[in-house]
């Protein structure tokens, strides 16, 4: 069926693959021809890079230590508290408290004594509470305004200069000059608990401010129309944010005027807990 020629390259293309097969089978085509020193030194380099990998595959994970004051949700699921517990925890911060023990942390989210156990080597408290004893011994100060020794002197916060703030012990050039910053942005101080807005500052350090500071001048302020104020002009108040501005408008278009300040908590997203700074800058006539 095939003619000469056919047959001859059929049978030529049979030799061709039995040749390679012949080829394939005895010679190993996986070893390097050993006058290749380059190519041997990056198969030796890959190996050891294997092994590394392996060795890391296998090694514990790193222990990362925080502060149980501000355990999320997520978080607290993820380290085995009950919602519970947690939830404790989170009505324990919303009155701007802080846990500042393991003990202190079990009496607030009454965990059980094997999860405390789990727990407290990973927390990490803030420096100044393992120095708190240290930081109530106010009388030691060598500054002589401030000293208990002496008479108190109470200084008006909102004429306060850098200098005067300096002697305050836990406050440094920095967190001085941040208080200034924030009186200027707030065009004057109206309340000492605005001291919580200052980054940085400690509990007990906002506390030596109350006993050397307090609001005697209190600054002009250009109050807001809460029932006629646009969103642009609610959205550049220091305590109002875009988003909040927009559901107060939301809101009175829907349901009227603001009588006072409790309507305005009603609002999702509202900082319920400055609500007595916060209608110090409001009109609600």
């Amino acid at each position: 069926m095939f003619t000469s020629d056919q047959r001859k390259g059929i049978f030529a293309l049979l030799s061709l693959i039995v040749a390679l097969q012949i080829v394939y089978f005895f010679i190993d085509f996986s070893v390097l021809p050993k006058n290749d020193p380059e190519k041997q030194k990056w198969l030796s380099l890959q190996s050891e890079v294997d092994s590394l990998k392996i060795l890391s595959r296998n090694a514990p994970g790193k222990i990362f230590l925080f502060n149980p004051n501000f355990i999320t949700d997520y978080k607290g699921y993820k380290l085995g508290m009950s919602v519970a517990e947690i939830d404790r925890l989170l009505e324990f911060r919303k009155a701007n408290k802080f846990v500042n023990s393991a003990d202190e942390f079990q009496r607030v989210t009454q965990i059980s004594d094997s999860l405390l156990k789990k727990l407290s080597p990973l927390f990490k408290f803030p420096d100044w509470v393992a120095n708190k004893k240290h930081l109530k011994k106010f009388e030691n100060y060598s500054d002589k305004t401030f000293t208990s020794k002496e008479k108190l002197v109470v200084i008006d916060i909102n004429k306060a200069t850098k200098e005067d703030l300096i002697k305050i012990y836990g406050i440094g050039e920095a967190i001085s000059l941040r208080i200034l910053k924030q009186k200027e942005i707030l065009n004057g101080f109206v309340s000492m608990d605005q001291m919580n807005d200052v980054w940085g500052l400690s509990l007990e350090v906002i506390e030596n401010l109350n006993k050397h500071f307090e609001i005697r001048t209190v600054p002009e302020i250009r109050k807001i129309d809460i029932n006629n104020a646009s969103l642009k002009e609610l959205s550049q108040f220091y305590y109002f944010r875009y988003s909040l501005s927009k559901e107060i408008v939301t809101y009175r278009s829907m349901n009227g005027d603001f009588k006072n300040i409790e309507d305005l908590t009603k609002i999702k997203g509202f900082p319920v807990d400055k609500a007595k700074i916060i209608t110090l800058y409001l009109d609600f006539k």
